[in-house]
């Protein structure tokens, strides 16, 4: 059966591995790499294109709207002229915001915070009405902390792990928010576009689905002094407040629940530890 995708950020950190898994599937498939507007006719269309941190407000408070939104429905209403059977859209677990109970599923409320938060939360709603009304097919993958070599936009705003292991791999002291006293739930780049294509192929249509990680819950200050005795590093850390803004935009703690995701038969590749490893190792 031959599949047609097309894959809108498919030169990005988590679309480059989904377009590397594509080209190296044995079963036949079309799958057209764009960052524009207009696909051909395809079966499914994956949807990457995004901001990816809450810090555009302060530079530019419209950037999180334009890209998140307006591209987005221009893009809709492309794959509506061109009759899309299902528009997969890929958003974060930021849309979450502060929850009383870890881990968290996908019928828990959504309370955003920042702007990057609440544009991906709006965006879903977006899809989700859109779809309706124009009788096209949709998903939603909310994904966690992606990690795995080959990010090229990493940062302390994006990447935040990878940024720090860069850090300690030169010795440099470290400020850690809380101490590393917080949970975050981290997926290797491979897994989410292993899960994803797999979500396409298996799942039910018009849902939404979590892709974390598959470990138990483990706090940062935990993975990162796993990290510094891989690296053999002498920095030290510092524990501190976050900042004013921070505390407006972020969320403390977040681990997802991915039970629909393995009750439907994913199988994890990558644990923690041997994602850690490979960070640590990339030089």
């Amino acid at each position: 059966m031959t599949v047609a995708y097309s894959v809108y950020g498919g030169n990005g950190f988590v679309g480059t591995e989904v377009m590397k898994l594509l080209d190296q599937d044995e079963h036949d498939h079309i799958r057209i790499a764009r960052n524009g507007i207009e696909p051909m006719h395809t079966d499914e269309v994956l949807y990457l294109i995004s901001t990816t941190d809450n810090y555009n407000v302060l530079a530019n408070p419209y950037i999180d709207i334009e890209t998140n939104l307006i591209h987005l429905m221009r893009v809709l209403e492309a794959c509506k002229r061109n009759k899309t059977s299902v528009f997969n859209f890929v958003s974060s677990w930021f849309v979450y915001g502060d929850q009383e109970e870890l881990p968290v599923d996908e019928d828990a409320p959504c309370n955003p915070k920042g702007f990057y938060s609440i544009t991906k939360k709006c965006a879903e709603d977006l899809v989700i009405s859109y779809c309706k009304t124009f009788g096209m097919d949709y998903r939603i993958f909310r994904l966690g902390n992606v990690m795995g070599t080959g990010d090229g936009g990493v940062s302390a705003k994006k990447n935040a792990l990878q940024y720090l292991i860069d850090q300690m791999r030169n010795n440099k002291d470290l400020n850690l928010y809380h101490g590393g006293k917080f949970f975050r739930d981290y997926i290797h780049v491979e897994d989410v576009a292993r899960a994803m294509l797999f979500l396409m192929e298996k799942s039910p249509v018009n849902d939404i689905y979590n892709i974390g990680g598959s470990d138990d819950m483990q706090e940062f200050i935990d993975i990162m002094n796993h990290a510094k005795e891989l690296l053999g590093s002498t920095s030290k850390f510092n524990a501190v407040e976050p900042s004013k803004f921070h505390d407006i935009v972020q969320t403390k703690d977040m681990i997802l629940d991915s039970y629909k995701l393995v009750e439907l038969g994913f199988e994890y590749k990558h644990e923690m530890v041997g994602s850690l490893e490979e960070l640590c190792k990339k030089n």
